[in-house]
């Protein structure tokens, strides 16, 4: 008679102790996520809502972002990629900081492109982000004034 491996009869065990662990009741998708207490909302008069939240870490820095909610999903066909272009160009100057100068500037403040300061575009929304650090004098206000842009 051929012996049979105690593997496959641990592994049997484990799958069937963790479906029962695991299992949960149906949930709702239509229910909305709670909030974390935490979180502190506000709408803006311009209808722009946001939220803070405090964190302690990494210390003297403040994680800023600003979401669009249009994406690719409201491109037409001739459209195609315009979201994505439209993210990537902003990072090429503004109205306050012409040219290459805003990646310059910020990177000069020890903010880091692509790990401090970065963007997606998504089928419904862009999303841009930017870690500041705040032992930097007016950082806060130049933060702002670079999403504002």
């Amino acid at each position: 008679m051929k012996r049979l491996s105690a593997m496959p009869i641990i592994l049997l065990a484990i799958l069937l102790a963790s479906s029962t662990i695991f299992a949960q009741a149906p949930r709702n998708l239509n229910e909305q996520i709670p909030l974390n207490p935490k979180v502190k909302v506000g709408k803006l008069d311009n209808g722009m809502t946001y939220y803070i939240m405090e964190n302690k870490r990494p210390e003297n820095r403040v994680e800023a972002r600003i979401k669009f909610l249009v994406g690719s999903l409201q491109e037409e066909d001739h459209q195609k990629g315009l979201a994505h272009f439209i993210e990537h160009m902003c990072f090429n100057g503004t109205k306050n900081f012409p040219k290459e100068s805003l990646v310059k500037f910020l990177e000069s403040t020890g903010v880091k492109f692509g790990a401090d300061l970065n963007a997606s575009t998504g089928f419904d929304a862009i999303t841009y982000m930017l870690t500041l650090p705040l032992d930097v004098p007016n950082m806060l206000e130049t933060g702002i004034q670079v999403l504002d842009d």
